[in-house]
């Protein structure tokens, strides 16, 4: 992140106060007792709209603060650190709000906007009960009739369906993919006959969360609540997704960040064997790994959130590796980290507040939203064939420096840039030999010459691939997941290649060559390490944790420890 972001960032998690004060409002004991109470964090909620993180949700041109979208991730990261359930209940509304961005202004986008700046939920209804993320198969239908259209059926699963004021709905009103538009739906505006909100469904995750649903009975909207022209609605979503999934990848960092700090903690005072946990191999390997892969999250997270405003007609490909790397590894690392804690990782009350066994719950559906693994997946064998048509051709490399470069600023975001599927594949892919070629001289050089040996694989693999539109081989998801991992090792190489800030963990190549070794063992190879790097790696984290700084390559003063 820019200097300025993490500035941003830094005050922000200030102003919220220490979460491990029990006095403040949004601390880690009163989110312990919403959560065995499974009530909605509603005060919390009020604070942070006091401190205007709702702002960033809407962009400048409709009244907000939304410029840049490396800021939002920041900001929702900080509060997913804190606490999840939190971060998916506040930060709902910029899904829910997302479809309004990407259509043209008019004046339901404008009024969309006013009432997210003003602090009112609003909700994004695109699952139903018997589809999932199925969307072409949505039975909600919103018939034309004079003045508007009248919506009936029903939403499921959506968060703040019910505390919501406004919801934004796909419904079909025609055949085929141009069939389905996206209505404004102000269910104040609505007879108490048009709409039910649906019971509360109970969670293992997220427990104060209001996950629950709507239907509809003739609910009449205006024709000025649809969003874009006749038969977008379908368009719309899909862009917007492209947004939602990268900024998704907020909650993984923030809830991988927290369990870091944990494991960290707990090492610090742990004694086995007679000896302090930070002095056994296995243990530091543990944390050290750990430390490597949530590093890789901010890397992929990073490039993927400046790449919406720098490579925007890329993010069809981008958001999907994002959404499926982000979740899916941050699940594992917890998994881990769990094991690493033993029985005090599924205790409350004890040692670290029953913290942990929250943010597993918690974390574990991230990767169903917006999207879950299989659907981000099968959008990435999508672009097999773009991708291996234009590996070789030349890439915008003022484009590609800037969507790499923490502090270079950001092109405005132009929504027609967004497409449905990448034309020319990832500018970020086609660079990889010249970043690989960049980095021989390094201490990550053999590293990176070996992930280029597995992507020039891959392409020749790509390049043979045959779609195929009903059964997808199991083979397809396996050259999906190399490939997310081959952009993952590029994200890598080219940040640090524009990021030149003094810092003990970005010396001397440390983190370049974990990450990039924690890569090539997700691509099957097994890695030697040098002596002391773990170790090194671990003792870099934990002097940010005895500065009082956040777990990040780019790090900012975080609020814990202040109150004392």
């Amino acid at each position: 992140m820019s200097v300025a972001t993490a500035s941003l960032a830094e005050e922000f998690d200030r102003g919220l106060g220490d979460p491990r004060d029990p006095a403040a409002a949004f601390s880690y004991a009163r989110c312990a007792e919403l959560d065995a109470a499974e009530e909605f964090p509603g005060e919390i909620c009020d604070l942070l709209n006091a401190r205007g993180l709702q702002r960033y949700y809407v962009p400048e041109p409709l009244g907000g603060k939304l410029r840049d979208f490396p800021v939002p991730l920041q900001l929702i990261r900080a509060v997913a650190r804190r606490d999840l359930t939190v971060a998916i209940a506040h930060g709902k509304t910029f899904l829910g709000g997302v479809s309004a961005w990407i259509a043209p202004v008019s004046a339901v986008t404008q009024l969309v906007g006013a009432q997210v700046i003003y602090g009112a939920p609003v909700s994004w209804g695109l699952t139903e009960r018997a589809h999932g993320s199925d969307l072409l198969a949505g039975e909600v239908r919103a018939e034309e009739v004079p003045g508007g259209y009248r919506l009936t059926g029903e939403k499921w699963l959506i968060n703040n369906a019910t505390r919501g004021r406004a919801i934004t709905v796909l419904a079909h009103t025609g055949g085929g993919p141009r069939g389905f538009d996206v209505f404004v739906v102000d269910k104040t505006a609505l007879a108490p006959t048009e709409f039910s909100c649906l019971p509360k469904v109970r969670t293992h995750g997220i427990r104060g969360a209001d996950i629950s649903g709507i239907a509809f009975t003739g609910a009449f909207v205006p024709a000025s609540a649809r969003l874009g022209a006749p038969g977008t609605g379908l368009e719309t979503v899909l862009k917007g997704l492209q947004l939602t999934r990268t900024l998704c990848s907020a909650l993984s960092l923030g809830a991988g960040e927290h369990s870091l700090r944990l494991a960290l903690e707990f090492a610090e005072g742990r004694q086995l064997y007679g000896r302090r946990l930070l002095e056994l191999p296995n243990a530091v390997r543990t944390l050290a790994d750990a430390g490597a892969d949530h590093v890789l999250n901010e890397a992929v997270a990073l490039v993927g959130s400046r790449s919406i405003q720098a490579l925007t007609g890329e993010m069809s490909l981008v958001s999907a590796v994002v959404k499926y790397l982000l979740p899916s590894r941050t699940d594992r690392m917890i998994s881990t980290l769990g094991r690493f804690l033993g029985a005090r990782s599924q205790l409350t009350n004890v040692d670290i507040d029953g913290r942990f066994q929250k943010l597993a719950r918690d974390h574990r559906i991230v990767g169903i939203f917006d999207g879950n693994t299989l659907v981000n997946l099968n959008s990435i064998i999508n672009e097999f064939p773009i991708v291996a048509r234009y590996a070789g051709t030349p890439y915008d490399a003022a484009a590609l420096r800037t969507a790499l470069d923490p502090d270079e600023s950001l092109p405005d975001f132009d929504t027609v840039r967004l497409r449905l599927v990448s034309r020319a594949g990832s500018s970020l892919l086609r660079a990889l030999p010249d970043l690989a070629r960049q980095a021989k001289h390094t201490p990550a050089g053999e590293h990176a010459a070996r992930v280029l040996d597995h992507y020039t694989e891959l392409l020749a693999e790509l390049a043979c691939h045959r779609p195929v539109r009903i059964t997808v081989p199991r083979r397809s998801f396996v050259l999906a997941e190399r490939l997310s991992l081959c952009w993952a090792a590029a994200a890598v190489l080219g940040l640090s290649a524009h990021t030149s800030r003094p810092d003990p963990l970005l010396a001397d190549g440390l983190w370049q060559r974990a990450v990039l070794g924690r890569i090539l063992e997700g691509l099957g190879e097994a890695v030697a390490r040098p002596a002391g790097q773990d170790e090194a790696i671990v003792d870099g984290l934990r002097a940010r944790l005895e500065q009082g700084l956040s777990l990040s390559l780019l790090p900012h003063r975080v609020a814990e420890g202040t109150s004392r």
